[in-house]
């Protein structure tokens, strides 16, 4: 990423710990962000539409694209597949666009084997019983899915080491702040800020010859 102008976040966490909402909340702050859109083999759940939420492709269709190398990452989670177009990412991050990805751990990992210098933020629950409560209240999925999904929540959260920074969502508001600020620090990271106040740096140390 030493080449590019814009930041690439990677963004995970377990199902149910609200990282979606998060983000839409986020954005709302910062309309110059942009959220990688994915392909998936899962259905459009109610409300959702192509190209916004995700790519919604068949199964021989993303496999194809696997073989074709088209993903910067791909994984299956559950018993759908999930993957993010590696041109699509570095299209953005070279016109300087700020980037997100809301990937899993799997994702994230072969993410920064392209992207070393990638910012990872993993979103946390406040307690189990929260989760829990979370997952039971969207009224979408039986006892036996949240009881899987439960499970598959802790093997998930295993992975936080793995990331740079963690956010608990307790208080929805704190945690859309502190996802602003780690934003807004990596923005104005040393390597970052060289990149994009190249002709700044440049005239300013040029002065004092």
């Amino acid at each position: 990423m030493n080449d590019t102008l814009g930041s690439l976040f990677v963004v995970s966490a377990p199902s149910g710990a609200g990282k979606s909402s998060l983000l839409r909340a986020l954005r709302e702050q910062e309309p110059e962000l942009s959220v990688a859109v994915s392909h998936t083999t899962r259905p459009p759940r109610p409300g959702e539409q192509d190209g916004v939420h995700y790519h919604y492709v068949d199964r021989d269709t993303f496999a194809a694209m696997i073989e074709q190398g088209a993903f910067l990452e791909h994984a299956q989670v559950f018993d759908r597949f999930y993957g993010t177009s590696e041109a699509a990412v570095c299209g953005s991050l070279e016109q300087g666009c700020d980037l997100v990805l809301e990937i899993d751990w799997q994702g994230a990992r072969q993410v920064r084997h392209r992207f070393p210098d990638a910012c990872g933020i993993f979103i946390l629950p406040p307690s189990m019983a929260a989760l829990r409560e979370r997952l039971t209240g969207r009224g979408q999925d039986s006892e036996e899915v949240i009881e899987r999904r439960m499970r598959d929540a802790q093997a998930e959260m295993s992975h936080y080491p793995e990331y740079d920074y963690l956010v608990v969502n307790d208080r929805f508001e704190q945690a859309v702040a502190d996802l602003h600020c780690i934003m807004t620090a990596q923005r104005l990271s040393q390597d970052v800020q060289e990149r994009r106040l190249q002709d700044t740096l440049s005239g300013l140390l040029a002065a004092r010859n």
